[in-house]
């Protein structure tokens, strides 16, 4: 069109009624050039090309009550509010076992391997048994001729006096035939012919191998190491003023700075007795159950229950904001979100309580009302929304 206006437009006036009618033709194709332009930027090619203005749009007709904008929402709670002493600890497990051999002989099978799960007596290193079945042989042998020693000296005892040798003499006779050592010689042999195969002590998981196939395995030689990864033992780090806020069988929540969204519950279950006079803090034991993301060696971060305030009414700490200086949340009624004022209590961080009003005595938000606590830090009153899951928002 730009083109066709310029070729018109090159043409040469001449003065009079040719002049007048010129002009009057270069301004009618002119015209309808804008006008064709104009149509095409109301047409839908002008917003696939990138219209500036269609972000504006799109707020105005939100802002209009159009469009529902996606939130987070999460129920308001009755119950108890923990507060907490945040602290560091390190992690460390119920069960490291090295496991070392208690007999001889060569290895004919290696079955575990680094890293591998074994339960609670399962095989992990067998030795060949022959020498020790030899040795069970010997000692059955040595058995018997302590057996005949004995019937030797009974026999003797009865025909001199004539009666059945009982009691006193008959164990007397034991004795001297040797039959008692005898006999425990026998079952430590056997003993040994058990431990031919090293088993698990407990379910774990195996953190070193240190035999091989074929090898020689001597006494006391060391075999692997096994951890146990779900009985736990976390060793807190608190400062000895926070000491007397923490009590045996409060709760704890242990999170790793490798996996913080997979944290583990547990109990403290002792309160050590010294404190250390350089880091001015003691030590509180803590007990959990693994769930793959702790492992030992780890330091972690700890919040132990300090405080509990019972029945209170509690909203997410991430749901109350302010305006014009004053805490609110936003609660979901009828497809709208509808901010409310509130008077915030006491807070751990991660919830807060809700004080009643001191004019009405009335808390303003009620236990299964649901609070955003995501998509609401620009919200208007009233605003219409639609209520999706965490992950669906990310």
């Amino acid at each position: 069109m730009i083109g066709w206006v310029t070729k018109v437009t090159g043409w040469r006036l001449t003065p009079g009624p040719a002049r007048r009618w010129g002009v009057r033709l270069t301004a009618t194709i002119v015209v309808l050039a804008l006008g064709a332009c104009g149509k095409n930027a109301d047409s839908g090619d002008g917003e696939a090309a990138g219209d500036p203005n269609a972000a504006d749009s799109t707020a105005q007709a939100a802002a209009a009550g159009n469009v529902s904008l996606p939130v987070v929402g999460q129920a308001v709670r009755q119950g108890d509010l923990v507060l907490s002493v945040v602290t560091t600890a390190q992690v460390r497990s119920d069960g490291v076992a090295v496991l070392k051999s208690e007999t001889t002989g060569p290895i004919v099978a290696v079955l575990a391997r680094p890293g591998q799960r074994v339960a609670k007596g399962d095989a992990l290193v067998r030795v060949d048994p022959r020498e020790l079945d030899l040795a069970v042989e010997q000692q059955e042998a040595a058995l018997e001729d302590a057996k005949l020693k004995l019937l030797d000296n009974i026999v003797g005892d009865s025909i001199v006096t004539g009666k059945a040798v009982t009691g006193e003499r008959l164990r007397s006779a034991e004795i001297r035939a040797g039959l008692d050592r005898a006999r425990a010689e026998l079952e430590k042999a056997k003993l040994q012919r058990e431990r031919a195969t090293i088993v698990a002590p407990f379910d774990g998981v195996m953190d070193q191998v240190k035999v091989a196939l074929g090898e020689r395995l001597s006494q006391g030689q060391e075999i692997g190491t096994i951890v146990d990864l779900r009985n736990l033992r976390i060793e807190a780090a608190v400062l000895e003023h926070d000491l007397p806020y923490i009590k045996v069988g409060g709760e704890a929540t242990i999170t790793a700075a490798a996996v913080p969204d997979q944290a583990i519950r547990g109990r403290v279950a002792a309160i050590l007795p010294l404190v250390d006079s350089a880091t001015r803090a003691g030590r509180a034991v803590i007990r959990a159950t693994g769930n793959g993301s702790l492992r030992p060696g780890m330091y972690a971060d700890v919040r132990l229950e300090a405080t509990r305030l019972p029945n209170r009414t509690i909203v997410p700490a991430a749901a109350v904001i302010e305006r014009d200086g004053r805490p609110l949340v936003f609660v979901v009624k009828n497809g709208r979100a509808q901010w409310v004022y509130i008077f915030p209590g006491r807070t751990n961080g991660f919830e807060t309580e809700v004080l009643a009003d001191s004019t009405s005595g009335q808390i303003p938000v009620t236990p299964g009302d649901t609070v955003l606590i995501e998509g609401h830090l620009t919200l208007t009153h009233d605003a219409p929304v639609r209520l999706i899951a965490k992950q669906e928002r990310r």
